[in-house]
């Protein structure tokens, strides 16, 4: 797409893979990172395959609905099978069936939101308890840096220390510290051939801390950039206020990606504010209690209001759930706890947010974002998540 009113073009080059943005409005993007696997358009919604699948749903089934990169854990891969089965079956693409890209987080996360199964924590990384059996395992930045390449991810994330919202100033500082630290030395790690690697900044909603941790990872050569350690607890607006100022702190020449955000209201707010990627199991785990996502609110289908309710889930939807079953039926199969149930209300809320940053992007190329953002806010606080 050539430049026109309103838009821009750059391109960051690294060995055979490219970011480039090729539309702009406002603060949002549009733009497009090439990967060893393919392009990713962004602004990009990647649905969550924690061990090597989105739950419930057949690779071809979750490309079909929009998904044009999922996101695996390598915390979970590591004890489940291993990284060196993935590898010796061909890696993450072949063993999964995935054929497109692969994001692969660094397990960090999992470390430290099970925060009392860390034995010890130190600058060479940290040592705590598998969830699975509970022996004794350690990660370091070299060690995560070797899962990943092992599993052939197109993105690899590095290892941060994530803290939860209200956390004590002090761990928060150590986490920066820590961070950049292991940052530096996983950004010289072997890594698979076309690999990126994209650097996390830590730091909270602390002002000076974010800003010190931006400021030491956005130094570092990486592949492109998170802003982590949010949507962990904290009030949404201060969320919300951190990545207005964050983002445009990140290199504007590569992917900034959103660590941990799926709701409709939090995708809308983000791409407002100049983030490109972002990832949340809230679709599919909303799916997995029994709910929609919906332009009427989020509907519990337990709610005997659904009992002979014959609409669709969500008038106009085009997913596999609404363009031939109702309410009333998915309602039968939840309440009966048949799989098709939940798996038709994942379907159609991985849908529904993958469409919603489609159109999104759409809006940007356009030069329409700043109306449509205004307008689909509108029609979803019309709509109150239902409780019962």
């Amino acid at each position: 797409m050539a430049p026109g009113p309103g838009r821009v073009s750059f391109s960051w080059e690294v060995a055979t893979v490219s970011f480039r943005v090729d539309a702009t409005d406002g603060a949002a993007r549009a733009g497009v990172l090439v990967t060893a696997h393919g392009e990713i358009q962004t602004p990009a919604f990647m649905p969550v395959g924690t061990k090597a699948t989105v739950k419930s749903l057949h690779p071809d089934e979750v490309r079909a609905l929009g998904a044009q990169v999922i996101l695996g854990n390598s915390y979970h891969l590591h004890f489940r099978p291993s990284e060196a089965v993935v590898e010796s079956l061909g890696g993450i693409h072949t063993f999964s069936g995935w054929t497109g890209p692969i994001l692969t987080d660094s397990g960090g996360y999992q470390v430290f939101s099970l925060r009392d199964t860390i034995r010890s924590l130190d600058d060479g990384g940290v040592t705590f308890r598998s969830v699975y059996d509970g022996s004794d395992a350690r990660f370091t930045p070299e060690s995560v840096a070797e899962i990943q390449r092992r599993l052939g991810s197109d993105i690899a994330m590095c290892l941060d220390v994530c803290l939860p919202s209200g956390a004590p100033r002090q761990e928060l500082e150590n986490a920066v510290r820590l961070t950049a630290l292991w940052a530096e030395r996983q950004v010289r790690a072997p890594r698979a051939p076309g690999q990126l690697r994209f650097g996390i900044a830590q730091g909270g909603i602390d002002a000076g801390l974010r800003r010190r941790s931006l400021d030491e990872i956005c130094a570092l050569p990486f592949d492109g950039f998170a802003l982590g350690g949010l949507a962990v607890g904290e009030e949404k607006e201060e969320m919300l206020d951190c990545v207005e100022w964050a983002t445009p702190l990140l290199p504007a020449e590569r992917p900034r990606y959103f660590m941990g955000i799926g709701d409709p209201v939090g995708i809308l707010e983000v791409v407002a504010r100049g983030i490109d990627m972002f990832d949340c199991v809230l679709p599919t785990r909303t799916a997995r209690t029994g709910s929609a996502l919906t332009w009427e609110g989020r509907l519990n289908l337990r709610n005997a209001r659904f009992r002979a309710d014959a609409e669709p889930l969500d008038e106009g939807c085009r997913c596999p759930a609404c363009e031939r079953f109702s309410r009333a039926y998915i309602r039968h199969l939840v309440t009966q706890d048949e799989i098709l149930g939940l798996r038709l209300l994942s379907l159609h809320n991985l849908w529904f947010v993958l469409d919603l940053t489609a159109r999104a992007r759409m809006a940007i190329e356009r030069g329409t974002f700043s109306a449509f953002r205004q307008d689909a806010l509108a029609r979803l606080a019309r709509s109150p998540e239902e409780e019962s």
